[in-house]
């Protein structure tokens, strides 16, 4: 159909880090319009468009679905701003289906990353998921400080560290920290500590809301896919777009 022709060709042109035409897949089930990958794969092939040119060459290794639900992660990611002052993200999950939150600190210190846990914990008993959770892990960088393995221990949650130099042990939080590595550090022009802040929460709000998971069968950890759209609707397709972040961030939604 050419209106859905003209949509994926449009995302494409738009989105041009995304990479994956799965990943236009996913915005298009975000919206309801129901094809298949190979639809998008072969619309793109032959617009002349590489349906996957920065295919990863490293398969991650995926978890048990049984075990999803037992386990976090956490991690550090390391940035620096135009005035030379470099910032520690700790990167958290809040929810088990892959919802994140990130705080940040130019030296992280044993009260501040204790309190990110105690944080961590809250929002797990805010999302009803603190008596699922069994196990955290982590690697051995020395910004973890030993009271943060007491606190998730009297939680009746066991600290897993990874071996050393293994960074697939923790193959889902390194994934993470990747995406917004890729997605937003490397496109933006951090100035100060504030400016990170604000990027981060737009981030987040954009990551867990808004952008589309395979492992969700194309939802976003906090949001649902919609409904497929009819026939009548899909010929008739009016995509409005919102930027975040100047630009580094699409979203795509219906007319109200």
């Amino acid at each position: 159909m050419a209106s859905v022709r003209r949509l994926v060709l449009r995302l494409a042109a738009e989105i041009s880090s995304w990479g994956y035409y799965r990943r236009i897949h996913g915005e298009l089930a975000l919206l309801g319009v129901t094809i298949a990958p190979s639809t998008v794969w072969e619309i793109l092939k032959a617009a002349g468009i590489d349906p996957a040119p920065h295919r990863a060459t490293v398969t991650w290794a995926e978890f048990p679905r049984s075990q999803a639900e037992v386990v976090l992660a956490m991690d550090f990611i390391e940035t620096v701003t135009l005035t030379g002052a470099r910032q520690h993200i700790l990167a958290l999950p809040t929810t088990p289906v892959g919802a994140c939150d990130s705080r940040h600190n130019r030296a992280p210190n044993t009260p501040w990353v204790a309190q990110a846990v105690r944080n961590l914990l809250m929002d797990l008993e805010d999302a009803c998921s603190r008596a699922r959770v069994r196990f955290l892990i982590r690697d051995r960088d020395g910004k973890y400080p030993a009271l943060i393995d007491d606190i998730l221990s009297g939680a009746g949650i066991a600290t897993i560290l990874t071996g050393v130099r293994v960074p697939r042990m923790n193959a889902i939080m390194e994934r993470w920290v990747k995406t917004p590595r890729v997605e937003l550090l490397d496109r933006t022009l951090i100035w100060n500590e504030a400016h990170l802040r604000h990027a981060l929460h737009a981030y987040e709000q954009h990551y867990n809301k808004h952008r589309t998971h395979r492992s969700l069968a194309a939802a976003a950890p906090l949001r649902a896919r919609s409904q497929p759209l009819g026939p009548d609707r899909i010929e008739r397709l009016a995509v409005l777009r919102r930027d975040r972040i100047g630009g580094v961030l699409h979203e795509y939604r219906h007319p109200a």
